[in-house]
């Protein structure tokens, strides 16, 4: 049996995946599987960087000749989050239908188009702001990437490990948020190409910069992963499934409780991203506040990637429960810390609270991830009794991926809605308090949702 599973192992397509079979995991599984997430995790923080690169370029737009009003560069900067939450739903499904090493290889060599198109538009001050958002939407590329990708890593561990294996890949692509706000504005400013990359832009009052280089500094990297994707991952054939078949799981309520909570952590966690910058500017003009933008992205990357094995031990639904709480308390500091009634706030109080949500958020994003496969191997048995027990793991299997895929679909809207709600807020009412108190009303609403269905005495499906 294992000269079989490890002769049925090799090559691009897997037909022998057996990950709960502890021997063949020491032999065969383990190696192969951490070999594809290591490939899939620079991917995916690529896919994030590309997605995410508009929250910086739209900033230098104008001081390179481009007219545009204010609202037309929100809306650059706004329609990223609108493209990917939307591709996401699509890109749910794609994994069994075409396979992870080529749609994670696709997938990757398609950011090459905005990569590109961002670099040559914005040498030309004459571009017509209706190419800048097709290249705008094109980002969203990134934005859908992750879908594909959490679905794929979810199929090739066993039950044991995929909350820490869904989190560290989840957590190191999400790092893609905080290098892109990291690394733009250091190679904008320097020819890092030469004479290939094009002529430097005068800045208005002085100066040089180099825009292209947003996009231009990711291409290398997307062909380098691309041609690691194609030649190094693998596919599954157990993995195979038609488009009807997986639609199956928008008949399953636990898809929507689950995309309702995963609203509450990652959708948090990518709108908290996109309008931390432009909160801190407008609460604390006085406070050169931006060069610390990064590390709230950062800070909830790395706290997914490192706190996966706290849901594995202690059980995604109790974890999830205790950082919604969490969560309350800490929205409600920030609310304390801003400059309202007149007062100048406290901007290290108000960073200090917002650090702690981002931690939070990350902490949430993996143990929301780490219960979903954990749910279905509980309901599908109920939901389809005539399958045996290992039609009915391959099963949950599949339907786990699809859901886990869907669910990030629904909270990437957050990189669009959150930083809107700032922006209502403070039209509406002066500051953005408003808009927390909504955020902190919800986070009560996942809290009775988490215990209800999942950890409560008496949960249907505990977790």
């Amino acid at each position: 049996m294992s000269m079989t599973a490890t002769q049925n192992s090799k090559g691009p397509v897997l037909t022998d995946w057996r990950p709960e079979d502890s021997d063949f995991w020491q032999k065969t599984g383990k190696r192969i599987a951490n070999r594809n997430l290591m490939i899939s995790v620079p991917c995916l923080l690529l896919a994030f960087a590309v997605w995410m690169v508009w929250s910086v370029v739209v900033a230098r737009l104008p001081a390179i000749g481009f007219a545009f009003t204010t609202d037309q560069l929100f809306l650059l900067a706004a329609l990223p989050g609108l493209s990917g939450a939307t591709l996401r739903i699509f890109y749910s499904f794609v994994i069994p239908i075409f396979g992870g090493r080529r749609w994670t290889a696709i997938s990757t060599a398609s950011l090459l188009l905005p990569a590109l198109g961002i670099g040559f538009a914005v040498q030309n001050p004459e571009t017509p702001y209706a190419i800048f958002v097709i290249l705008a939407l094109l980002c969203g590329f990134g934005g859908g990437n992750f879908a594909s990708s959490m679905s794929n890593i979810n199929y090739f561990f066993p039950k044991a490990q995929k909350g820490n294996a869904l989190a560290v890949n989840a957590g190191l692509g999400n790092l893609g948020v905080s290098v892109v706000q990291f690394v733009v504005p250091v190679v904008i400013t320097m020819g890092v190409f030469g004479a290939m990359g094009g002529q430097s832009q005068t800045i208005s009052g002085g100066g040089e910069l180099w825009l292209q280089n947003a996009g231009f500094v990711w291409v290398p990297f997307l062909v380098i992963f691309t041609l690691a994707a194609w030649f190094g991952m693998n596919d599954l054939a157990d993995a195979k499934a038609n488009l009807s078949d997986q639609l199956t799981i928008l008949k399953r309520k636990h898809n929507w409780i689950m995309s309702f909570l995963y609203i509450g952590t990652f959708g948090s966690f990518i709108g908290y991203s996109a309008g931390f910058p432009l909160l801190m500017r407008t609460q604390f003009p006085a406070v050169d506040a931006l060069q610390f933008a990064f590390l709230g992205p950062l800070v909830g990357a790395l706290s997914r990637v490192f706190t996966g094995w706290i849901s594995d031990k202690f059980g995604g639904g109790r974890v999830t429960l205790w950082v919604f709480i969490a969560m309350i308390f800490t929205v409600a500091g920030v609310i304390w810390f801003l400059p309202l009634a007149g007062s100048e706030g406290n901007f290290w109080g108000f960073f200090a609270c917002f650090m702690a949500l981002f931690f939070l958020t990350g902490v949430g994003n993996a143990s929301t991830f780490q219960m979903i496969p954990v749910i279905m191997r509980k309901e599908i048995p109920l939901l389809m009794p005539q399958l045996d027990k290992a039609a009915a793991l391959k099963t949950a299997e599949r339907e786990a991926g699809a859901i886990i895929a869907f669910t990030s679909a629904m909270a990437a809207y957050g990189a669009f809605f959150i930083p809107k709600s700032y922006g209502t807020s403070i039209a509406m009412t002066g500051g953005p308090a408003g808009a927390l108190w909504a955020f902190a009303g919800f986070y009560v609403l996942c809290v009775l949702v988490t215990w209800f269905f999942y950890t409560r005495k008496g949960a249907a499906t505990p977790c």
